[in-house]
């Protein structure tokens, strides 16, 4: 659900970029708690993850496809507010080097994906959880992932229906992305779980989702040293993750982005995505702008430099890591020189 430049005039895309910079400001604020090395690390491969899954395009209709929106299955791994930052970081390597999604868009894709699908999608796993007295915990991120998907594709049509460049018949619009994306959230859905799966297995202890189904058990919280304790951060992450399982939990996940990202993304659908297709349907489609990037070598994965897409995959996702990585990092070692200088003053 990448919106291109132009689909939104000028007044609301500023204003989405302000919500977007609200939210993802108190993103940031929040997330301090959650800044230590095991989450740090696991936040840049979540990062790496869901930019390599998004390459991913797969079938939902004749001629229509989508992929992973993310937000939901961030949320699940390292909580809302890291959540929340680790999408819209993927969304700006799209953007400032990829090509994808609008630049004067970014605020309207981060609004989108990372603000709205992350806080639905965890909503919706907390409360799937607490229905189930923490039980099915990969059940409950899937739940929340389905939930994302209509709920953001509404809050676009919403905004169109504001500020759309072109008028079109609003529920005709509803109903287009409303049931494109339904099937595109079923596929959210089963990835979401899956890998929600895959990282409980390997890694028990380590993702935000465990901790919150433990806590609504009443089940204390492994603190890596064969103890158990129920501290948890504001955002529901235990504090201190098993060392080992935060390893084990990075390696898969880097594992699995290489391998979507260099390999698999050569059999991505090549149809258009959910609102591609409704914008043919609806006819608006025509509104949108070329990308100010769009002669850049890795514009739209390489195929405008004619670069193999599993090597543009392999950049895209070492970028993602990467930009996570220092980013977090310096503001964790930023936070402890404050800490450190306080007392003194």
């Amino acid at each position: 659900m990448h919106v291109p430049d132009h689909f939104l005039n000028d007044p609301t895309s500023a204003t989405t970029a302000v919500v977007s910079l609200a939210a993802v400001g108190y993103a940031a604020y929040r997330a301090r708690a959650d800044l230590t090395p095991g989450r740090v690390a696991l936040t840049a491969a979540t990062t790496g993850f869901v930019f390599a899954v998004q390459m991913l395009n797969y079938p939902v209709a004749a001629g229509t496809s989508g992929h992973l929106m993310g937000g939901a299955l961030a949320a699940a791994l390292v909580g809302p507010w890291l959540g929340m930052l680790s999408v819209t970081l993927v969304l700006l390597v799209q953007a400032l080097v990829f090509a994808d999604g609008g630049l004067s868009a970014l605020g309207t894709n981060v609004l989108l994906m990372a603000v709205v699908g992350t806080l639905v999608g965890w909503a919706v796993t907390r409360g799937v959880l607490h229905l189930t007295r923490g039980r099915w915990s990969p059940a409950a991120a899937g739940a929340g992932a389905l939930a994302s998907v209509p709920v953001s594709a509404a809050v676009f049509a919403g905004l169109f229906a504001v500020g759309g460049t072109v008028p079109v018949p609003v529920g005709e619009l509803v109903g287009q992305m409303l049931s494109v994306h339904v099937l595109i959230g079923l596929g959210e859905a089963l990835i979401t779980a899956g890998v929600v799966g895959l990282v409980l297995a390997v890694a028990p202890g380590v993702a935000a989702i465990e901790q919150v189904s433990r806590a609504a058990r009443g089940v204390g919280v492994p603190d890596g040293a064969g103890s158990a304790s129920p501290a948890l951060s504001p955002s529901g992450v235990a504090t201190a993750a098993p060392a080992g399982g935060v390893r084990r939990a990075v390696a898969a996940l880097g594992s699995g982005a290489l391998l979507a990202a260099v390999v698999v993304s050569s059999f991505a659908a090549a149809t258009p995505d959910g609102l591609e297709a409704t914008a043919e349907a609806v006819g608006f489609a025509g509104a949108a702008r070329d990308h100010a990037f769009a002669e850049m070598p890795l514009a739209d994965y390489g195929e405008v430099g004619g670069i193999f897409v599993g090597v543009a995959g392999f950049v895209g996702v070492v970028l993602a890591v990467v930009v996570t990585w220092a980013l977090l990092a310096g503001a964790r070692r930023a936070l402890g020189a404050r800490a450190v200088a306080a007392p003194a003053a």
